[in-house]
């Protein structure tokens, strides 16, 4: 649960810093660079560690890395020209919920019926919260987001069963070496247009999220799911809506409000109860 809260924490700041990112980068070039950027840490921690991937999983590394290398961060940086930062952290509380349906589906856990009811109950207050925001109006970014949950949702059940069989860090290095040549490709095709004169806080939003929200987050990340269950694990990101908000202040000067706070700490509670619940 730990490692899990870590990634967490890491991915929480993904949207505030794609914000500031947008500032002087177009979205795909943002989502094809950060991979490209996190592949310059994969290749080493591949290298020097003598990580070999199996012909029968390459396939669906492959898959995992669409949907979590250009998916993920394609769909939410689209999100992020028309919503702000804390309207998509808002959205994408629903992603535990969701990454539970997967792990049922294809990750072979079956959640007991307090476990449904707590991740419901998880969900319904992060949906009544963002309902009591006077700033949430629907438009097409939410659109963007919901796609960009289902891709997260889907790829880290698949990113966390090859972690079992390759390790954690393995899993997301080879995703991002498999698709190099499509994010290499990309930046290759939206440099011209995308780099609009960026600011020194856009380039270091760019490498936060190469560094961090590609590649360091999924080091904890695939580590907890594998180790505490990706059902269990995956409701720890009820709170990412939370640390998002949060982040939001202190970068974009955004307003968190008591409401916020309350909402946050009946959340938190959610999510102990959850990690109490039976899961086999």
């Amino acid at each position: 649960m730990l490692l899990g809260f870590t990634g967490v924490v890491i991915f929480g700041a993904t949207l505030p810093m794609t914000h500031v990112a947008l500032t002087g980068m177009s979205p795909w070039f943002i989502t094809f660079a950060r991979a490209v950027i996190a592949t310059t840490a994969a290749i080493p921690f591949i290298l020097f560690g003598r990580h070999r991937i199996g012909a029968g999983d390459s396939a669906e590394v492959f898959a995992a890395g669409l949907l979590l290398v250009i998916g993920f961060p394609g769909f939410a940086a689209l999100a992020m020209q028309t919503v702000p930062a804390s309207h998509g952290g808002v959205i994408l509380g629903l992603l535990p919920l969701m990454t539970a349906f997967f792990a049922a589906l294809i990750g072979g856990e079956r959640p007991g019926p307090a476990f449904w009811g707590l991740s419901i109950l998880g969900a319904g207050l992060v949906v009544a919260f963002s309902l009591l925001r006077s700033d949430l109006k629907p438009s097409m970014g939410d659109f963007w987001l919901l796609a960009a949950g289902l891709s997260a949702s889907f790829g880290y059940v698949l990113m966390a069963r090859l972690s079992r069989r390759m390790g954690p860090g393995a899993t997301i290095s080879w995703a991002l070496l498999l698709t190099l040549p499509l994010t290499l490709a990309g930046v290759a095709w939206t440099w011209q247009a995308g780099m609009t004169g960026p600011s020194a806080a856009a380039l270091w939003s760019l490498a936060y999220l190469g560094y961090f929200s590609m590649f360091g987050g999924f080091l904890f990340w695939n580590a907890g799911l594998v180790m505490g269950g990706i059902a269990r694990v995956s409701q720890i990101q009820l709170l990412q809506t939370f640390v998002t908000l949060a982040l939001s202040a202190l970068m974009l000067s955004e307003r968190i409000s008591a409401t916020t706070l309350l909402f946050a700490v009946a959340v938190g509670l959610v999510v102990w109860l959850g990690s109490k619940a039976r899961i086999s």
